[in-house]
């Protein structure tokens, strides 16, 4: 196997910082390969979320609602908590007879700073539904009351949602068992499951075999700002590429990736966790595949503006 993808952060002509990243390509056939260690164990964390949504349409439930496509984006995604996203989630909860006080991912202010900024200005204490994960959650309470089920507890690892159809989901896409595994507890509360990276870019590359995931896939590409929202990477990406790519970040650095009508996925984990190495690999990553993913990484400048340094991403 390659060496792993290195990624500098310099200040002028010295090298700060350096983080080693770790990626899996997985094609349609199955076919594996990568930089690093592909084969090592890492917790997904939220680039996972759509095979987690991937049961929302597979239950029906989705069609049962019509849901739109900013919704089944939202269900993939870890948003701005910008107007727009908290808007959608309040109404799509009403729609299926919902409000806020169900979700049970926990309140935090919005990612977005402008957005947090305006929450303090109006005195407004954030919700659940300023949560990046609302969406995500929103999906699981659908899927609830699609198949009537008390969605009370739905986070937990033993609800029929979770056991029955999330963790089910995650075993035939990235074909392993979980049987006997103990799951961890995400940041929203749900259960994550450690697997190895190729098993992560495996179950990309497995429901971009699905109409099911197909359909997700194309939303999130569809409706980019439903994704993450205002100058994310994720969105940018998909803005940039305009339909053919679908991507996702996670904490903790990981990244995936998906060319939606090859089937051909990637997954990076920054060994650090660092979430700007995982961007740094993404693109470097996808222009190795022969995707161009349309934008650059921030220069690196100090208060005043002035370039002081860059990040660059290597094999």
């Amino acid at each position: 196997m390659s060496p792993s993808i290195v990624v500098e952060v310099t200040r002028g002509h010295v090298v700060e910082s350096r983080h080693d990243v770790d990626v899996a390509v997985v094609g349609a056939d199955g076919h594996r390969s990568g930089f690093g260690q592909p084969g090592r164990k890492v917790l997904a964390r939220s680039a996972i979320k759509p095979i987690q949504a991937f049961p929302l349409l597979a239950t029906g439930a989705a069609d049962a609602f019509d849901l739109s496509q900013p919704r089944l984006a939202l269900s993939c995604a870890s948003h701005n908590g910008e107007v727009g996203h908290v808007d959608e989630v309040v109404a799509w909860l009403a729609d299926i007879g919902l409000d806020p006080s169900v979700l049970e991912c926990g309140a935090h202010p919005p990612i977005n700073g402008a957005a947090a900024d305006a929450l303090v200005q109006a005195g407004v204490t954030p919700g659940a539904q300023h949560n990046n994960c609302s969406g995500k959650h929103s999906g699981f309470l659908t899927t609830c009351v699609h198949l009537g089920t008390d969605p009370s507890g739905y986070i937990r690892p033993e609800h029929p949602v979770q056991q029955h159809h999330v963790t089910k989901a995650i075993e035939a896409a990235c074909e392993v068992s979980l049987d006997g595994e103990a799951p961890l507890i995400d940041g929203c509360g749900i259960p994550v499951w450690e697997l190895t990276l190729d098993a992560l870019a495996g179950g990309w590359a497995r429901i971009a075999g699905t109409d099911e995931g197909r359909r997700l896939f194309a939303a999130m590409a569809a409706e980019p700002f439903y994704v993450a929202g205002t100058d994310r990477m994720s969105t940018r990406v998909m803005e940039a590429t305009a339909g053919p790519i679908a991507v996702k970040g996670g904490a903790e650095g990981v990244f995936c990736g998906v060319h939606i009508e090859s089937g051909l996925a990637w997954a990076v984990k920054a060994r650090d966790g660092a979430g700007r190495a995982a961007e740094a690999a993404l693109l470097w990553v996808m222009r190795d595949l022969g995707f161009d993913p349309g934008v650059e990484l921030d220069p690196l400048t100090n208060a005043a503006g002035t370039l002081v340094g860059e990040l660059r991403a290597r094999a």
